[in-house]
């Protein structure tokens, strides 16, 4: 499976407006909560108990909020670039711009895991990171995804 054959034109948001981290995942989940149905504070409260474990802001401007959900029945990524940064209590302490949201079936771990990695290891690459907080638009998002797209 590839990034692109779970990340949804619909949850692609290039202009985040929210300074805050609740706000930001707010943003993120409004467009999985309409394609799915599911309740939007539903989604926003799943993220923040998991964001209570410890932040998913990583370094280097990134963040990976994510949960599972027993109502799915497939992975669903949004993602959203915020061009003035959000303190998101990353662990380097630097704002976060770049966020790869991840909604996952609660019986899909394994899947879970390798999604979580494959986004890790795609975001280590300074020069993807570079173009991604430089898109103008969803169909940056996705070319920029195609070129290095593998199976997961």
């Amino acid at each position: 499976m590839k990034i692109l054959e779970v990340l949804h034109k619909e949850t692609i948001l290039t202009d985040l407006k929210s300074t805050d981290k609740k706000g930001v995942l707010e943003e993120l989940v409004l467009p999985v909560a309409k394609m799915t149905g599911i309740d939007h504070e539903k989604l926003v409260r799943i993220l923040m108990e998991r964001e209570r474990l410890g932040s998913t802001g990583i370094d280097g401007g990134i963040g990976i909020p994510h949960g599972k959900l027993k109502e799915l029945d497939s992975l669903i990524v949004g993602f959203g670039l915020s061009k003035k940064g959000v303190n998101f209590e990353s662990m380097d302490g630097r704002p976060t711009h770049i966020f790869f949201l991840l909604f996952t079936p609660e019986n899909s771990t394994g899947l879970h895991l390798k999604l979580l990695a494959r986004i890790s290891r795609f975001l280590k690459n300074e020069d993807f990171k570079e173009k991604l907080r430089n898109i103008s638009s969803v169909d940056d998002v996705i070319s920029i995804i195609e070129e290095d797209d593998e199976d997961f």
